[in-house]
């Protein structure tokens, strides 16, 4: 046959020729090549075994020998993938390949005379695609195969072991759906995060009015039917009252908790210092009352929302005074520099935290001890843990009881030289 490229592959039951599959005549390569030519054609089934359904697959071949490219159909389609393929030969080709259609793996020989096939792979990235790249290749060095990979390729299958080719075809494409449900899954949690906290924002906004009256009239019912009544009118009274205000600062705080990040954060070289100073000065009036003394070293500057890392120490400063012992507060915070982060540690000699606790009161509305015992809604904590993971860090306890408590948490380096 003159002037066409004829390949015959044979197996135990059927024959492929490249008549088959419509490849371009071989003169088009000869002269004034082209950047791509398409390559089509239907699954021959062996007559051994029942007949299952294949598997479709959308490739994109960056290859520029069509007996090559017809080798390795074959071998997809002898192993049960019914294949609809497009090739390419040049970088052009390959971008108007990827935006005109979508595909469900890149099979790319490593070298071609017009650029590399491991381009492919910044060339995806640059789209902003996730389609996993096989190299299909002659001769590829274990270095060369490592870097490779390393880069970014899926997996790479020599020419003359083509045979593996269907099995590193199938582990790219369930990796593929491993991280396609996964970001699924994230998107997920997060659109439902974002719901529950705009939900919890007006419904915490929408509560105050309505509650805020309950609150004032009772009040009043107190101030004037006190005494006036029978023990058990003024008792009863009493509750609905304490029930008002706690319900209040519940809400406040709830309304607090949905407030932190709900107009996002701006990330910016915050000096630690000024901020402890600042949480201190908002905690004057405890402070003072209870004797406590705050401890601190230079601390640095970090990448961190100015206003969120004052309420942060402002809310782990304040559960140390809440929470001390018999002696005087005495809170010291320190911070050590690892590789890439501040490790922050807020140490005190308050009553401590049994072991079955550490995890468990970060947890919303987490309470330990009784509002008689100790008062509040058990939220501050909550704040502390939504601030240091909306900053890209995490916080933890470590503790006994009697034996003080000593906050950590993590926050990312230096962003850029302070002026």
């Amino acid at each position: 046959m003159r002037g066409r490229v004829s390949a015959r592959v044979l197996t135990q039951d059927w024959a492929l020729t490249t008549d088959d599959i419509g490849m371009v005549p071989a003169s088009s390569f000869a002269s004034g090549t082209p950047r791509s030519f398409q390559a089509v054609g239907t699954q021959p089934w062996p007559r051994n075994g029942p007949r299952q359904q294949p598997q479709q697959l959308r490739a994109l071949l960056v290859e520029d020998q069509p007996a090559d490219i017809e080798l390795v159909l074959c071998t997809l389609r002898e192993h049960g993938f019914d294949v609809q393929s497009f090739a390419v030969q040049d970088p052009e080709g390959f971008l108007d390949a990827i935006r005109k259609a979508n595909y469900d793996v890149v099979l790319a020989d490593y070298n071609l005379p017009q650029w590399n096939g491991m381009e492919a792979v910044s060339l995806l990235r640059r789209e902003g695609l996730d389609i996993p790249v096989i190299l299909v290749t002659g001769a590829l060095g274990e270095t060369k195969a490592v870097d490779c990979l390393k880069d970014g390729a899926a997996d790479y299958v020599l020419k003359d072991n083509l045979t593996r080719l269907p099995e590193s075809v199938t582990h790219a494409l369930r990796e593929k759906k491993l991280r396609e449900d996964n970001k699924r899954a994230q998107e997920d949690l997060s659109r439902s995060n974002r719901e529950l906290e705009q939900f919890a924002y007006v419904a915490s906004h929408d509560l105050q009015e309505p509650l805020r009256m309950i609150a004032s009239y009772t009040q009043l019912l107190a101030e004037r039917y006190r005494g006036k009544l029978d023990d058990d009118a003024d008792r009863y009274i009493h509750y609905v009252v304490d029930g008002a205000v706690r319900m209040q600062a519940l809400i406040d705080d709830l309304l607090a908790f949905s407030r932190v990040g709900h107009h996002g954060i701006s990330l910016q070289n915050a000096d630690c210092n000024e901020a402890v100073e600042t949480a201190c000065k908002n905690l004057e009036a405890a402070i003072r009352e209870t004797g406590t003394e705050v401890l601190y070293d230079r601390l640095p500057v970090v990448v961190a929302d100015g206003r969120l890392l004052v309420q942060l120490f402002q809310n782990l400063i304040g559960n140390s005074i809440k929470f001390h012992g018999k002696e005087s507060p005495r809170v010291r915070i320190s911070a050590e520099k690892h590789t890439r982060e501040w490790v922050f540690a807020i140490a005190d000699n308050g009553i401590g935290i049994a072991s079955e606790h550490l995890q468990s009161i970060f947890g919303i509305f987490k309470r330990l001890h009784t509002h008689a015992e100790y008062p509040g809604s058990g939220i501050g904590l909550s704040i502390c843990k939504k601030i240091v993971e909306q900053h890209g860090g995490k916080i933890w306890v470590e503790s006994a009881p009697g034996e003080g408590a000593t906050f950590k948490f993590v926050l990312p380096t230096l962003l850029a030289k302070r002026k």
